[in-house]
């Protein structure tokens, strides 16, 4: 698999939109960090670690509202191995008018595009959410 962060992307969209209760897929560190993320803003209600083999993996949650359709209305992998997408700290997108997330990669970590603006850092968009 040459993009694991999209594999993500892509199974939590897939679940979402299917209305499966959990979802699983192999962890990572940086999978870990953009879920955290995801969980601190509300877009899934969690996830757990769990040994596998030497990876281990990663149950997550998506979150649905009373009417049970789900939270998450879109998910764009925006950098991709063939072609990164780098921004300024003045640069920073914002996500449908503020109604949505962009996550980025930082110096100081994985951050939203709010976070990173008010570090004064710039670096790497994974993706938007929304």
């Amino acid at each position: 698999m040459t993009d694991p962060i999209a594999d993500l992307l892509t199974r939590i969209r897939n679940a979402a939109r299917a209305g499966h209760e959990s979802l699983k897929c192999p962890r990572s560190k940086l999978k870990i960090e953009v879920l955290r993320i995801l969980k601190e803003e509300g877009f899934v209600s969690g996830y757990e670690e769990e040994p596998y083999k030497n990876q281990g993996m990663l149950t997550i949650f998506p979150r649905y509202d009373q009417g049970s359709s789900a939270i998450i209305q879109g998910i764009k992998r925006v950098s991709r191995p063939s072609r990164r997408q780098y921004v300024g700290k003045d640069n920073i997108p914002q996500v449908r008018n503020g109604l949505g997330i962009a996550i980025l990669t930082t110096p100081r970590g994985v951050l939203t595009g709010y976070q990173a603006q008010e570090a004064g850092v710039g670096g790497e968009v994974l993706c938007y959410v929304w």
